[in-house]
């Protein structure tokens, strides 16, 4: 009983610890972009969070408090705008479409976040990229692009590589999570990225998860898939934990039914 209860108290200081995450206006090309922020140190490894085609919301930012709790700042960067939060498909693929088209603006603006988050006292030297879905593909982009980061993560996130692109330039370890019943995005996609990889000699680890459908990790959809939610963000901890060292907590910020180890 008194091992639990000093586990508890060292889980409630733990968290009770992190900084409040707070919204972050910043700068990048002149244009004024609204990212959110959390820490729970100085000098935390770091996160670079970037969102699905919906825009920065309340879903990246419940991920980013989980992950503060298991010891990471996390910077969740937005790559449309501030108040730029589209909710109609079309204007989903509208701000996603331009981008795909301007890849260079695409880097541009997580390299833009990256200051950001640097100018917060975020160490950047020491850091892991991280979607989900449309967030997936600009880090796959921010990869190829040679950023100097040790991680690159994507769940379901967009696998194609663009004419004329390669991962010859890649520094950081590739970590993707799939569903096998993703429509959107195929496991013909997902065996040309391995193959890519492998030639290319890009250290990678790549798990597709039977059953699960594209954005399977969305809590409240009905897409939602939670052995392969859990799964996946077990395995993500523990790449964390290898790649920028640290441990993951329990955090009572977590959804109900979600667990992390």
């Amino acid at each position: 009983m008194k091992s639990q209860l000093a586990l508890f108290f060292l889980l409630l200081f733990a968290t009770s610890s992190i900084a409040a995450g707070r919204s972050i206006d910043y700068q990048v090309a002149g244009e004024t972009y609204q990212g959110y922020y959390v820490s729970p140190a100085a000098n935390a490894p770091l996160v670079l969070l970037v969102h699905d085609w919906d825009g920065l919301t309340g879903y990246e930012e419940k991920r980013a408090e989980m992950l503060a709790a298991m010891g990471y700042a996390v910077f969740a960067a937005d790559l449309f705008g501030k108040g730029v939060r589209p909710t109609e498909v079309v204007d989903k693929r509208q701000h996603t479409g331009e981008l795909y088209k301007d890849r260079q603006k695409m880097r541009n603006l997580l390299e833009g976040a990256l200051e950001a988050a640097k100018s917060l006292g975020a160490n950047i030297d020491h850091a892991v990229s991280m979607g989900y879905c449309f967030g997936g593909a600009a880090v796959l982009e921010q990869a190829r692009s040679g950023a100097n980061l040790k991680g690159f993560v994507t769940f379901h996130g967009g696998l194609s590589t663009p004419e004329g692109q390669d991962y010859s330039q890649t520094k950081g370890k590739l970590l993707i999570f799939h569903g096998s019943a993703d429509t959107a995005i195929t496991m013909d996609q997902f065996a040309s990225l391995a193959d890519e990889l492998e030639k290319t000699g890009v250290p990678h680890e790549m798990t597709a998860y039977g059953g699960a459908p594209h954005a399977f990790t969305v809590f409240g959809s009905d897409r939602y898939r939670k052995d392969a939610d859990e799964k996946s963000w077990r395995r993500f901890g523990r790449f964390l934990a290898e790649t920028l060292g640290g441990k993951a907590i329990g955090a009572p910020s977590i959804p109900k039914g979600f667990t992390v180890e």
